[in-house]
């Protein structure tokens, strides 16, 4: 793949306005469900997994371009949006404390779509490989 270009993200505190989130839910639910009937899901995991693609979303959406906040509020964004819908797919995780319930919610989600044992325990470590990369990033001084 080439390079398309760089960007710096500052990191800014605090949370997003409730009043944006909540239009940000509307309009990605709509948005979301357009792209999954017209490309299907694997269309959209591979958009929403392009880290500009995932920023330009956010901005779509509302949110303030350049501020690092985008990739914790856009989620949680989605995971309301997509969940309230039937497209095929569900948005697990979060921030903070929810961060700390996502291996229930693959367990949840496992019955739900009848995975098998090994699909769920490929997912759980998953999900714990990433939180691991993050904290271990972090505790060694890289920005993310």
């Amino acid at each position: 793949m080439k390079r398309t270009g760089v960007t710096s993200l500052p990191l800014h505190y605090g949370k997003a306005p409730r009043w944006l989130a909540f239009r940000m839910q509307k309009l990605a639910k709509e948005m979301v469900t357009i792209i999954v009937d017209e490309y299907g899901v694997d269309a959209f995991l591979k958009r929403i997994s392009d880290p500009f693609w995932f920023q330009a979303l956010g901005c779509v959406l509302g949110y303030d371009w350049h501020s690092s906040g985008v990739t914790t509020v856009l989620t949680g964004v989605l995971k309301s949006a997509v969940n309230q819908t039937e497209l095929g797919l569900t948005i697990c995780g979060g921030k903070g404390k929810t961060s700390k319930k996502t291996p229930a919610e693959i367990d949840q989600l496992g019955e739900k779509y009848g995975f098998s044992s090994s699909k769920l325990d490929s997912l759980l470590y998953a999900s714990r490989m990433s939180a691991k990369v993050d904290t271990t990033a972090i505790q060694a001084g890289y920005p993310l």
